[in-house]
């Protein structure tokens, strides 16, 4: 019936992967969202808050209250950002230092598996579509 519709197969498909990396974020005490923030802290410290809500391609407020909650795990800081006096920087702690590799490893791992269920080339083809088409629309 809906074999032709982009919402649903898209939110179809956003489900079942919330399902996967919320299986691998679980060990860590994090959500999906928590985990790929702080992956992107880690990566980028000192991160503007906005830049890093832009980065993942989610709203301000979403991104709030996620931080909300990694501030509340210890894992991240918040400071006011000496070049932009409206800006917050946030940075990684050093607990959170320490689980970049096994959050990284978690987070390959699901890929891992999703390219043995569809093969390498369709995963890169399916990833390239929807960034295109989310491009497109913006």
């Amino acid at each position: 019936m809906f074999d032709h519709c982009l919402y649903f197969n898209t939110a179809a498909l956003a489900r079942q992967l919330e399902r996967s990396w919320a299986d691998a974020y679980e060990p860590f005490g994090l959500t999906p969202p928590q985990g790929f923030l702080l992956r992107a802290v880690l990566r980028r410290p000192g991160i503007l808050q906005g830049q890093l809500a832009e980065l993942l391609a989610i709203s301000r407020p979403t991104a709030t209250r996620a931080l909300d909650g990694l501030v509340a795990k210890k894992l991240v800081t918040r400071r006011p950002s000496p070049v932009d006096g409206r800006g917050v920087e946030v940075h990684p702690t050093a607990g959170a230092a320490k689980l970049q590799v096994p959050l990284d490893r978690a987070s390959a791992a699901v890929t891992a598996r999703i390219k043995r269920v569809i093969g390498d080339v369709p995963f890169a083809d399916v990833v390239a579509g929807v960034r295109g088409v989310r491009a497109a629309l913006k």
